[in-house]
């Protein structure tokens, strides 16, 4: 039986007569995107025509499967109309809110006051907080609102016999399509509006339809949003002094500079997501978290990731894999030799880091001293609002398209992320800048999230498939290098952080690697999104942050017990982390050389592609 190669982590041989830190050339990947769906032995063949119809229908409804839809408004519709005693429930409950609504209109008119509100909007809501939503006939038309919307909450969900997945699917359909009529949208029944149309004298209308033109333009041209301009990597924002030392057909590996006398032994690794441009770790100078660390005594390493085109539609996890976090331990292992490295993965490079770490683990390569997972999932089963773009008519759906150009577009992706967000990301933008008139400050977090990244082919399907579909990594399923890898084998210390708000990856998630995994894990739930929350600067205001620790021999505690238990403390979980980083070192040393031959200053060239 032939031996099994394992994921070593050693120092890379020198690459010929290229510069050492460069990598060799290697022949483009073979392995041709699968042609069909084995069953029986036999080879289901797809037409190109049929893919290409899906995928001009899919520049039609913006990456979403109307089949997938359908199918779930029908097993919503089917179920109910079946279910005589949910229906009587329903009008029941419509009568309820009708009194209530006409009683708090009569107390309006005639009780002297606005009274007890019929509901109230949820607390992520902000659309009617404003004093002004709060007098007639405005608060009339909001508390109808929210109670219609309400009502349709009641009307899809508790179907008796419809699907989890297709209740969850008509339930945010349906919010997003109420949503749509929203009093706020509307300059007419928005006091906001028609207040300040009185004080220009309707130049906000002016205003609000140049911004129009303007967004219209730029996106025609493929331009950045207004003031993204300002934000320029490597002069404002990625400013962080350091060289690439290692570059491969995937990556470029930064190594930054260091500002303390004496660093760590142990060098820290990032890999962030390649679904995002690696500088949100390292944004401007007042909230760099990579300048944050090597503040603190840490030597810092950075993954850089090449943003796909066509000629890479068949590199897969694997790839990103062996390019990625064991090609930048097997370098850092030549700068710093005889140090473990603390490794921390951020989004997705958080799951692709457990991977490796698992993959490691079982092979007997002991080469990390701790793990840090920033908003990262192992087990995709409580994945949030974005399991309802994933199931297999829709990851089929999303194939055809990519097969098209061999890459995911930057703006299929970003529609869906709007869409999870829509109150924030779509509507308050319509009315703040096209009715108000009003442009939001340009930050340097929304001009990074402008700056999007391609997805490839086979990477994208494979990991929809074999991780949100089928949550291969969490049930013991996923292999690498042929055989299974098991959370269960990672012995390093793991620190993981969740977001309250976050629409990528819920907290509840990401708590997770609590039950998958035997290790020691310190859990930290800090305030913000998925993006604000981890960029949590030192000194930022109205932050917070909960952190417990669970040794590897003891109980687990569920989520919502663990919130009750862990008391909240202000400001942010930046020094929690980096203290106990420092508790999982080994001393202090002068810091090691840069490594040579530095193929350019950071922030490389990778970030630069378009």
């Amino acid at each position: 039986m032939p031996r099994r190669a394992k994921l070593s982590i050693v120092p890379p041989a020198a690459p010929g007569p290229e510069p050492r830190g460069s990598a060799p050339a290697k022949p483009a990947p073979t392995i041709a995107p699968p042609s069909g769906v084995q069953r029986d032995g036999q080879v289901a063949h797809h037409s190109p025509y049929d893919r290409m119809a899906r995928a001009m229908l899919g520049r039609v409804t913006h990456g979403l499967s109307p089949t997938a839809l359908a199918s779930a408004w029908l097993d919503w519709s089917a179920h109910l109309a079946t279910s005589p005693g949910k229906q009587l429930w329903l009008m029941e409950k419509a009568g309820r809110k009708w009194t209530r609504f006409l009683n708090y209109a009569a107390h309006c008119a005639f009780g002297g006051g606005e009274g007890n509100a019929c509901i109230t909007p949820l607390p992520q809501d902000r659309r009617f907080n404003a004093p002004e939503w709060h007098q007639p006939p405005f608060n009339l038309m909001h508390q109808a609102f929210l109670l219609t919307q309400q009502w349709w909450y009641n009307a899809t969900t508790e179907v008796r016999g419809v699907s989890r997945h297709h209740e969850q699917v008509a339930e945010f359909t349906a919010r997003q399509l109420l949503d749509i009529f929203s009093p706020s949208n509307f300059p007419l029944t928005n006091p906001l509006v028609l207040t300040r149309a009185a004080e220009s004298g309707g130049m906000n209308f002016v205003q609000g339809f140049r911004n129009l033109l303007e967004d219209m333009n730029r996106t025609a041209l493929g331009r950045p949003p207004v003031g993204a301009e300002s934000f320029r990597v490597g002069e404002t924002v990625a400013t962080s002094p350091g060289k690439v030392v290692w570059r491969n057909e995937l990556m470029e590996l930064i190594q930054y500079e260091a500002t303390t006398e004496t660093v760590q032994r142990e060098p820290v690794l990032i890999i962030p997501a390649w679904i995002m441009k690696y500088y949100i770790l390292d944004l401007s100078e007042s909230n760099s978290l990579v300048k944050y660390l090597t503040g603190q005594g840490f030597t810092v390493f950075m993954v850089s990731w090449r943003n796909p085109t066509e000629a890479h539609r068949d590199l897969g996890m694997a790839d990103y894999l062996r390019l990625g976090p064991q090609a930048a331990l097997e370098r850092i292992a030549e700068i710093s030799p005889g140090s473990k490295v603390h490794a921390c993965g951020y989004c997705l490079g958080g799951t692709l880091l457990s991977i490796a770490a698992a993959a490691m683990a079982r092979d007997g390569v002991d080469a990390l001293a701790s793990i840090t997972l920033l908003a990262s999932q192992v087990d995709f089963t409580e994945a949030g609002e974005l399991m309802l773009f994933i199931d297999d008519s829709q990851v089929s759906f999303l194939e055809d398209m990519m097969w098209e150009h061999g890459y995911l577009d930057t703006h299929q992706m970003a529609g869906a992320f709007h869409l999870l967000r829509s109150n924030d990301m779509i509507w308050s933008r319509l009315v703040n800048e096209y009715l108000m008139g009003d442009r939001a400050p340009m930050s340097d977090l929304m001009a990074w999230n402008a700056d999007a990244t391609r997805m490839p082919y086979r990477m994208h399907s494979e990991y929809l498939r074999g991780l949100f579909l089928n949550n291969d990594l969490a049930e013991g399923r996923y292999r690498v290098d042929g055989q299974p890898v098991a959370l269960t084998d990672i012995r390093a210390p793991i620190f993981a952080v969740g977001t309250e708000w976050d629409h990528v990856a819920p907290w509840q998630s990401a708590y997770k690697i609590n039950l998958l995994t035997d290790t020691d894990v310190t859990f930290a739930l800090t305030s913000g999104g998925h993006n604000a929350g981890i960029v949590s600067e030192v000194g930022r205001k109205g932050r917070r942050f909960r952190v417990g620790h669970r040794g590897a021999n003891e109980a687990y505690v569920d989520p919502g017990s663990w919130v009750e238990q862990t008391p909240a403390s202000e400001g942010s979980w930046w020094p929690a982390w980096t203290a106990w980083l420092a508790s999982h070192s080994t001393g202090k040393r002068p810091p090691p050389q840069m490594g040579q031959p530095a193929l350019g200053d950071a922030p490389g060239t990778y970030v630069l592609e378009p």
